[in-house]
């Protein structure tokens, strides 16, 4: 077998919908099956996965090299076991949904976190492809996080993801938030928590509050509303953002690349956050030192991305010879928005992960 000839099948499953989709070599196919993801109870759950993934591989008249896919946690990713799902509370106690589909399809299973798989998929044809097609250093690291019903992560070290020992890497919904340590960060950076955020601002009640496009809308003068709220309520969502994402780097060292429905409202974001990335941290003796070792970079601003790009590579001259070495006294990471959008950096990342698990 051939990467070239892999076949792989994918599935983005969502709250509302199940989209089923094929992958060949690292090109999603056009044919897709939609189903409805609220089900009664797990067979019922099951017999959709199972008439989603047969009704695609009849469409696609293609051999299935394997199944690859992301699944909501907290799971044993490793060996494919779903359990104690909040939203679909039929998986309590574990469910060994990889070993179930390969009984059924005979073919090997993989299933990822989305935080993760979408880090994949940009890494490899995404948002760190592009920064290394421009930049003369070339970065093989990257922390990917979604914005949307909740806040999620990934994490891909020198080209591979990154799992930790219990399958529990990049669970940066966990961290506590700016506001309000006592709260999972994921209260504002989510579709809720920036609808609260302009609920607080605008003094309205969370019933009328409009969807997260509606007040970028407003923020961007694109629509009536408080835009002053609105645009508050972006700023106090990118310093919160700004936050995790300091705290996260400082761990992984690695550019950022933010996907998820709420990524779309990123010009008003994302300049508070890289400002709060590159903040300040006060010392007991009254000095200041910066928050991160590292300097942040707006990929999505032209003037900062010229900045990050610009070589100031020094050549040091080795005493007793003739050699240089060479240095870069500044640590640089860009941050960015998706560039295959996330659904389809999912795909790409399922497929790279599975046929790597596959050795090809």
């Amino acid at each position: 077998m051939s990467r070239e000839k892999t076949t792989i099948l994918t599935l983005d499953a969502g709250g509302t919908n199940l989209v089923f989709s094929a992958v060949q070599n690292n090109h999603i196919l056009d044919k897709k099956v939609h189903l409805p993801a609220p089900s009664e109870n797990l067979e019922n759950f099951l017999q959709k996965l199972i008439s989603g993934f047969s009704r695609l591989q009849q469409q696609i008249e293609a051999q299935t090299d394997a199944i690859s896919f992301c699944f909501p946690g907290p799971a044993d990713y490793k060996n494919g076991v779903i359990g104690d799902l909040e939203n679909l509370p039929f998986f309590n106690g574990g469910v060994p949904l990889a070993r179930i589909l390969e009984n059924k399809f005979r073919v090997p299973v993989f299933i990822n976190n989305d935080g993760d798989l979408f880090a994949l998929g940009e890494a490899m044809q995404g948002l760190l492809s592009e920064i290394n097609g421009e930049s003369k250093k070339k970065y093989k690291n990257l922390l990917g996080v979604t914005l949307g019903t909740g806040f999620g992560g990934g994490i891909v070290n020198n080209g591979r993801l990154f799992y930790g020992d219990n399958s529990a890497a990049a669970e940066i919904n966990r961290l506590s938030g700016l506001q309000d340590p006592s709260q999972s960060v994921e209260e504002v950076l989510s579709i809720r928590g920036i609808r609260h955020l302009f609920a607080d601002k605008a003094g309205i009640a969370f019933e009328k509050v409009p969807q997260p496009f509606e007040i970028y809308q407003i923020g961007m003068g694109q629509k009536k509303g408080n835009r002053d709220a609105a645009l508050e309520s972006w700023e106090i969502f990118g310093h919160v953002l700004g936050d995790a994402l300091a705290n996260a780097v400082t761990l992984t060292d690695s550019c950022v690349v933010i996907g998820g429905g709420i990524s779309g409202a990123y010009a008003l974001f994302l300049p508070a956050a890289v400002n709060q990335m590159n903040g300040l941290l006060r010392k007991t003796d009254g000095h200041t030192m910066p928050r991160m070792e590292l300097t942040a970079y707006n990929w999505e601003d032209a003037k900062e991305r010229k900045l990050f790009l610009q070589d100031e590579t020094v050549l040091l001259p080795i005493p007793f010879s003739d050699k240089k070495q060479v240095y870069r006294p500044h640590k640089k990471i860009a941050v960015g928005v998706s560039r295959r959008g996330t659904s389809e950096a999912v795909a790409i990342g399922a497929y790279a992960f599975a046929v790597s698990k596959m050795g090809l």
